[in-house]
């Protein structure tokens, strides 16, 4: 049973929103909408379990944003950045046909573990995506695969709009607008800071290296990248 205007309850009438979303997109992209697909009864029974384990108060968070979903990540769950496993540990709902860059998702485990774990974590921080509907680019092959919001400077355009309006909707949830974090440092970051400076959604945005750069190129390095996500998360603003 939802509580009527928790954080939780906004987060999925939030997500109901998202399910009547159409967008038609430039040649050979489409939106992947989690929300309004096969697996959608499934993704409604994991966000009302997750969310209200996790977000069922009036505790104001600090945003976390990513690019957006990938199409066999968190377009299966509807969770950001959460695995099957600890998805089922929180939810006790088996996801098959799963997958999430298992070196990224550990790393960002052992940022959550040593903020304080879940509970904590979430208590504080509500991750999701600039664009939370997650974008394919169909291939010469005529394959699907994971594309970015932002590779193509229409494709950025067509999607500006909606992105902006999401933003919002986000930050009534009860969002500390003080800081928010962005994962990825370049592309991401550039346009999250373009849109900022027009909308002044949050004071400062901090950008942090993404989990899949840190892992496949500088694993060795791991431990202070670590370090440096919780000095950044930690921080008083």
């Amino acid at each position: 049973m939802i509580k009527s205007e928790t954080f939780a309850s906004r987060v999925l009438e939030y997500n109901k929103w998202l399910s009547r979303i159409a967008i038609d997109l430039p040649d050979n992209y489409s939106v992947i909408n989690q929300f309004n697909g096969e697996n959608k009864e499934k993704i409604e029974d994991i966000t009302d379990i997750f969310y209200n384990k996790y977000y069922n108060d009036n505790h104001k968070r600090r945003l976390i944003l990513g690019s957006s979903p990938a199409r066999r990540g968190t377009s299966q769950t509807g969770i950001p950045f959460e695995d099957a496993s600890h998805l089922y540990q929180a939810t006790g709902i088996m996801i098959e046909n799963f997958y999430i860059n298992k070196s990224s998702s550990d790393f960002l485990y052992d940022v959550i573990e040593q903020y304080g774990g879940c509970q904590k974590f979430y208590q504080d921080f509500f991750m999701n995506f600039v664009c939370p509907l997650g974008i394919v680019n169909i291939n010469a092959k005529g394959n699907e695969v994971n594309a970015n919001y932002y590779e193509k400077k229409n494709l950025e355009k067509t999607l500006q709009d909606f992105i902006v309006e999401s933003l919002k909707r986000q930050i009534s949830f009860g969002i500390d607008t003080s800081v928010c974090y962005c994962i990825g440092s370049g592309e991401n970051f550039k346009f999250l800071e373009k849109i900022n400076a027009e909308n002044h959604f949050f004071d400062k945005i901090v950008p942090l290296e993404h989990p899949r750069f840190i892992m496949q190129y500088n694993s060795c390095n791991k431990k202070l990248y670590l370090e440096k996500y919780i000095t950044k998360l930690s921080e008083k603003n």
